[in-house]
């Protein structure tokens, strides 16, 4: 009897996605997007940063305020970003860990940041109006905007655009598990979808889908896609039709007719480079053109970013006061102080509130049936 052996041809290995690194040139993004959105409310805009400054940052800064205008964008990157990495950190994830992960970042920075801004606002020698106890406590639910209760934190409304993102997401692909094409689809579906939001005019509609914002966030999943694989026509569609769509709402809502009232003439163009360079920036982290941006100091300056984000407004309005009326300091040496100060706040609520906190919600959460 004769043996034969049959000898299989190799297996062609099964593509796999990218082993997960941190990204630290993403980190260093994020404090950009955040300095961006803090210029901004220092003097890119009105409202009640004149009070702090005791007159119009047209008049504190009177060329750097119209560039300085140009900084609230820097949300639409956080909102770029945001997409890219909660499809990072949502893949291959079940829902309960996706779940506690978000929580356990978002929260303790975010209560410490209400409770601290309500204090502050309380004390009898700070000249700005503090909202009610009852809607201070309110607030600590991340859910006033949709409840019509006034905010603690000027930057919140931005959170609760990120929390509709996440349900979504989580309810979308999350949930059934994420895929290639699963995700692909949960991105074609919710740009169709929030098109026809934009085209009926239907509340519910809107604030489920948000047509404004969605592009942005479709957009980040859609680079997530790309750093996963350069080479797929799908995610690139991806990236380019929202890139499309983003920037014309953008440009939608923040360019107005150049008139000399207004407190600075942003245009088009230059709206439409901000988007673009914010794309650009995410798309080039996600390809690995930044990977030589490997400093630890990089992770510092990503684990800072959020509570700067939360505090640096209403706290930047007393620090601008105090520094600019009550010291008699120039306004760039104010500008710079400020923003120096909120750094070393958002350090402090790192270093004593996330790092002790964070870990134990998340197991807390993680461990609940």
């Amino acid at each position: 009897m004769t043996v034969r052996t049959v000898i299989e041809p190799p297996r062609r290995a099964a593509r796999t996605a990218p082993r997960e690194t941190r990204l630290r040139a993403l980190d260093g993004l994020r404090l950009v997007a955040a300095l961006m959105v803090a210029a901004y409310h220092y003097g890119g805009r009105g409202g009640e940063v004149t009070k702090a400054w005791g007159s119009s940052p047209t008049v504190q800064f009177p060329t750097l305020h119209e560039y300085f205008a140009y900084g609230c964008l820097g949300v639409q990157i956080f909102f770029v970003i945001s997409g890219f990495v909660i499809c990072m950190s949502g893949w291959g994830r079940p829902l309960k860990s996706f779940f506690a992960s978000r929580a356990s970042r978002l929260l303790p920075a975010y209560w410490a940041a209400v409770l601290l801004v309500t204090a502050v606002f309380a004390l009898p020698m700070v000249a700005y109006k503090a909202v009610s106890p009852s809607d201070a406590l309110v607030n600590m639910t991340m859910l006033q905007q949709p409840l019509g209760v006034d905010r603690v934190l000027g930057v919140c409304w931005t959170l609760w655009a990120e929390v509709r993102f996440y349900a979504l997401f989580a309810v979308c692909v999350v949930l059934p598990g994420a895929t290639r094409q699963r995700v692909i689809m949960f991105c074609a579906g919710w740009t169709f979808a929030a098109v026809i939001a934009k085209a009926s005019n239907e509340p519910l509609l809107d604030l489920v889908l948000m047509p404004e914002y969605a592009p942005f966030f479709i957009g980040g999943v859609g680079l997530y896609l790309v750093h996963r694989d350069r080479r797929d026509a799908y995610a690139w569609g991806i990236v380019g039709v929202s890139w499309l769509i983003g920037q014309h709402y953008a440009v939608q809502n923040l360019w107005r007719a150049p008139s000399p009232d207004a407190f600075a003439n942003r245009t088009s163009f230059g709206i439409m480079l901000v988007v673009t360079l914010g794309f650009l920036a995410v798309a080039a982290i996600a390809l690995g053109w930044l990977n030589w941006a490997n400093w630890r100091w990089l992770t510092v300056a990503g684990a800072l970013t959020y509570p700067f984000y939360l505090v640096h407004e209403h706290l930047g309005w007393v620090v601008i006061e105090t520094l600019h009326q009550g010291l008699n300091l120039p306004s760039w040496a104010t500008f710079i102080l400020t923003i120096a100060s909120m750094l070393l706040l958002a350090w402090l609520l790192n270093r004593y509130v996330e790092k002790p906190l964070a870990p134990r919600l998340r197991t807390a959460l993680t461990k609940m049936r």
